[in-house]
This record gives structure tokens, sequence and C-alpha cells, in this order.
């Protein structure tokens, strides 16, 4: 199995009495480096591997694309919000527990960034997914195809179509030869390599 981790910003706060006691800019104001709404997906298969790279081109969605990464092209993400989340990222694509016995899914964490002042709020969620290597799909139609008899398995909740293989995103395990059994019975595919 393999594993993505999707990182959401889901709020953020600001509290101005300690920017005007404590900043030397006391109306510095809310986080410019995020907004409500951006999502990074994190990767580390093939040749992707998204966390030594501090989350360089990671940025899947935002409200405010024109504006560019978070904390900009050089560093996706400010000091401060890595220092708090990276380990969350790191436990996620190596398949671990984020949060086990805190959180209600020991996928999922949230967390926030270390400035007092203005911190940003965090989603972590591990995303669990196998990559099967199908032969034989030559069409969009056999892509419907396998889609929809996989979308059908217990446990998938996602299926994707890369150029080489297929993601299949899983709630919850899936045996390799039951997703396997799936796509060879619904046409001439084989399936020669789950990972």
């Amino acid at each position: 199995m393999q594993h993505k981790v999707k990182l959401t910003v889901i709020d953020k706060k600001l509290y101005p009495e300690l920017q005007e006691t404590y900043c030397a800019d006391p109306n510095a104001g809310m986080c410019p480096c995020y907004n409500v709404g951006d999502e990074f997906i994190f990767e580390r298969y093939g040749t992707a591997d998204d966390f030594w790279h501090m989350g360089l081109n990671t940025l899947k969605q935002t409200a405010h694309l024109a504006e560019g990464i978070a904390g900009g092209a050089e560093f996706p993400h400010c000091s401060e919000a890595w220092d708090a989340i990276s380990r969350y990222i790191y436990a996620g694509l190596q398949g671990g527990s984020i949060m086990r016995g805190w959180m209600n899914d020991e996928r999922v964490m949230i967390a926030c960034c270390s400035d007092g002042t203005r911190p940003v709020i965090f989603k972590i969620e591990r995303m669990d997914y196998k990559a099967l290597y199908v032969d034989g799909i030559n069409c969009d139609k056999c892509k419907d195809r396998i889609k929809s008899i996989l979308e059908q398995v217990d446990g998938v909740s996602e299926v994707i179509f890369r150029e080489d293989y297929v993601e299949v995103y899983l709630q919850s395990d899936v045996d390799d030869m039951t997703l396997k059994n799936c796509i060879e019975g619904c046409g001439s595919y084989s399936v020669s390599q789950i990972l």
C-alpha cells in the first residue's frame, strides 16, 4: 500500500491585542502565507519526494492561485508552520498513525503553526492507496468500466488513472486479489503489479 498526505488550511486566527502588545508591527494582521481552503498534496512514490523538498509544488487548490505558493516559490511553507506540521506529514507518508487515540481517525490530525498572534490551523490526512499496473487499457471506455467496477468494492473511495498505473484510494484495506479479480473479470485486462 502507498500513502499520500493531504494538508488543508481549515482556519486562521488573529489575536490583535497580543500583536499590539508584543509585535514590532502592532498591526501585522492575519498570516499572509496561507488562505483558508488551501490544499496541498504530498507524495512519496517513484521519483516524487515532496517531504524532502518542504512541500515545493504541492499546492493543488487555493482561492488565491494568482498570489502564488503559500510562502513563495522557494519556501512553500513558512518555518513556523513547517516545524509544527512536518512530523505528521512524515508519519503519514510512511503509512504510520498520525495521531492514534487523540483523533477519532488515526489517519487525521488537526494542528496549527506556532505563531501565537496569528496561528493557521491545518487538517492533515493520510491518504491510503494502491498503485495498480493494468495492461489492456486502450480508451476512455476501458477506464470507465474499470472505475465503475472498482468503486463497487467495499473500502474503495476513489479511482484515479495516471499515465502508467491506476491509483485506488482506500478507506479500509482491500486485498490485492480482490482488486485484481475485479479488474480482470470486467474485460480483457491483466494486472501485472500492485504496489
